[in-house]
């Protein structure tokens, strides 16, 4: 039946020891496999060769694994919680609550979208209240028999009050929702040009430009003392320049500092260079930014820069050409001249992503499967911390400079975890823009609300 799912019900706690085995050293460990209930779902859903309509309904008891092992599921197909009554504390007034773990738990099951179902008996003191019918005219009184309420209400008031407390999605997040576990093919902006939507979705993305136009105030600083404020013309060349955001960004960065520039906007993409002049000549900065309609690599610049800007970076630092087209342009360069960013590194991580793993499976291709991808990342677990894999640093003047990077990486699975399945890696980037200033998507320091990557 295509249209029909089957959910699984497993106890999210396993039990120590299976029924009529005592709990002896001898056995500790064996009966801790088998009443796994994660490992019981891994063994059913393998059989079933990861069948996208096979589901999970965890059944939320009175205690709770640990955070690690809790984890896990976020990567599954969970579609619904069944929170038991004997899972609820009684507060002050006598009504049901749920202890702070439980809480965060519920909170983070409303975000990822699973169903809460209550169920069990009522095993609080609770008055039962009446709800009297309106009679169906005014000489009659109550209907005999009216229907009382249910009596496990409380509890779903309870949850109902735990997902009204929760904030309200922030604009990030409400822009994000349609890419959330979506695969997208990675842009090449070498080899095609953006479309015009493309470009407008980046520039909606203030908080990195915002963090541009930081790293561009503190390099003219340190380029040009006060003293130099009214001699010194700043030469500064943003290659891959877009429809303008970065050239903005350098003017007003020049304009708060107080020194002079001269930019050179660099771009190859026909359609967007339409815009960019449109631009300047809507701003009024044509004697201060010279349009260049020309592929990086092949232009030869009038004069060296003392300040080179891009914004080539992919969701992996390097996965859009950044090394290899900055090292063409840094030709431009002075000798002692300043990239931006001037360094980015690349991580990976470890993650359970049911829904990207069938996703891709669905093509039933291995190219598919060693295909990056680009993703906004929600219903999955990460298995480990993130680690560094490649980093480059810009300029890069020597002459044995090479691109190709190897690395060998370990990762350590915490051990209360318990047993895992690994669909793929994920990746990002941190990025140092100039000095401190950076921009980041690794998960233990990303930049707060920015969403170009």
């Amino acid at each position: 039946m295509t249209n029909m799912q089957l959910w699984l019900r497993l106890p999210l706690v396993k039990a120590e020891f299976t029924e009529n085995e005592p709990a002896d050293a001898s056995n500790d460990c064996l009966s801790g496999i088998l009443n796994d209930s994660w490992e019981t779902w891994n063994s059913f859903r393998l059989l079933c060769e990861h069948h996208v309509q096979l589901c999970v309904a965890l059944d939320i008891q009175s205690s709770l694994p640990s955070i690690n092992s809790l984890l896990r599921w976020f990567g599954e197909p969970v579609r619904a919680a069944i929170v038991h009554t004997d899972a609820f504390l009684t507060n002050a007034r006598g009504y049901p609550c749920l202890s702070k773990r439980h809480q965060k738990l519920i909170t983070a099951f409303f975000d990822l979208g699973f169903q809460i179902v209550i169920s069990g008996s009522l095993v609080h003191n609770i008055p039962q209240e009446r709800v009297d019918v309106v009679p169906a005219n005014d000489n009659d009184g109550p209907n005999e028999g009216a229907p009382v309420r249910h009596e496990l209400k409380p509890y779903l008031e309870y949850v109902a009050y735990l997902y009204q407390r929760m904030d309200p999605l922030s604009e990030q997040e409400r822009f994000e929702l349609n890419y959330r576990d979506f695969l997208q093919a990675p842009l090449q902006p070498l080899m095609d040009n953006l479309e015009a939507q493309t470009y407008e979705t980046f520039e909606k993305d203030t908080v990195k430009y915002s963090q541009y136009q930081r790293a561009i105030c503190e390099a003219l600083l340190d380029r040009v003392s006060d003293e130099q404020t009214s001699s010194s013309n700043t030469v500064l060349m943003v290659v891959g320049a877009g429809r303008g955001p970065l050239v903005r960004a350098s003017l007003q960065a020049a304009k708060e500092v107080d020194r002079k520039i001269k930019v050179y906007a660099v771009e190859k993409n026909p359609n967007a260079v339409v815009t960019l002049h449109s631009l300047i000549k809507l701003e009024g900065w044509e004697s201060l930014v010279t349009v260049i309609s020309c592929d990086m690599r092949f232009w030869d610049a009038p004069e060296k820069a003392d300040i080179l800007v891009s914004e080539l970076l992919g969701s992996f630092g390097d996965n859009e050409l950044s090394p290899e087209c900055l090292d063409g342009a840094q030709r431009f360069l002075k000798p002692d001249g300043i990239s931006i960013p001037s360094a980015y590194t690349s991580y990976l991580q470890p993650i359970t992503a049911t829904k990207l793993y069938n996703d891709v499976k669905s093509n039933k291709d291995l190219a598919h499967m060693e295909t990056p991808y680009v993703v906004k990342l929600h219903k999955v677990a990460r298995l480990a911390l993130a680690q560094p894999v490649f980093t480059f640093l810009h300029p890069e003047f020597s002459r044995k400079r090479n691109n190709q990077r190897y690395a060998k990486l370990r990762f350590e699975i915490p051990p209360d975890t318990g047993s895992t399945l690994v669909h793929g890696f994920a990746g990002y980037f941190d990025a140092v823009l100039y000095g401190d200033i950076h921009l980041s998507i690794e998960p233990s320091k990303p930049t707060p609300a920015m969403f170009s990557w």
